[in-house]
């Protein structure tokens, strides 16, 4: 085993900071965005992106203040679409960079990324959230910046969390096989797709989470033991 793959949101960060924090403060600022900055480069493939879905799904053509209510109602909706994505994703970054928000991140995770890269191991992310996104909460992190510690990120671009193909699509990337790869998650069903695509699997069963029956489980980062997995 070589390298370990983890989810964000209820895996290494709790997930009341994304549904307390992060899409409250989305909700509540992305028209206010839009007012500052649009048009804009970064906001073109986002906004013709829900155009483009509003169309097909409701046959409407919406004027800007509509991909606005429509950023809105998809995050409270928790829509895994790409272009929310990206443009929750510009919100937060100037959120960060004002200090307005501090990445949540469990204290047990730190350490366990600085002990798993010293022990040689290399570290990735796949989450549903943008990898802008991924990379912002990682890197004003209440414990400072971790992204030195993950050589890639992953977000819904290579595919659905829920389907093996994105973790065959995600190995390819790395150019390693199956076995040499370990993912954590909370989702059992995400965990049941990455062991489908024949990856390693241990669910974080942070408060919250229901036990799976099916894979390894680990109360935190400090109780995975890599040892089982050494060649």
């Amino acid at each position: 085993m070589q390298y370990i793959l983890t989810d964000i949101e209820g895996t290494s960060t709790s997930v009341a900071f994304v549904y307390e924090v992060l899409f409250p403060y989305f909700k509540e600022n992305v028209a206010d965005y839009f007012q500052k900055n649009y048009p804009h480069p970064d906001l073109e493939a986002p906004v013709a992106a829900v155009r483009a879905t509003v169309l097909e799904e409701r046959g409407e053509t919406i004027d800007t203040a509509g991909v606005v209510e429509q950023l809105i109602a998809w995050t409270v909706a928790d829509r895994k679409h790409t272009a929310l994505k990206s443009v929750q994703g510009l919100v937060w970054a100037a959120a960060y960079q004002q200090g307005a928000i501090k990445g949540h991140v469990y204290p047990d995770v730190p350490p366990a990324l600085e002990a798993w890269k010293k022990a040689g191991y290399q570290l990735g992310v796949y989450s549903s959230g943008s990898v802008a996104a991924q990379q912002l909460l990682f890197g004003f992190s209440e414990f400072g910046d971790l992204k030195p510690y993950f050589s890639h990120y992953f977000d819904t671009l290579v595919g659905p969390k829920r389907e093996a193909a994105s973790y065959h699509n995600i190995l390819a990337a790395l150019n390693l096989p199956a076995s040499a790869v370990l993912f954590l998650s909370d989702v059992e069903a995400e965990l049941d797709a990455a062991e489908e695509a024949g990856m390693h699997t241990i669910q974080l069963v942070r408060p919250g989470t229901t036990a799976s029956a099916k894979h390894t489980l680990a109360a935190d980062f400090t109780e995975i033991d890599l040892k089982k997995y050494t060649l």
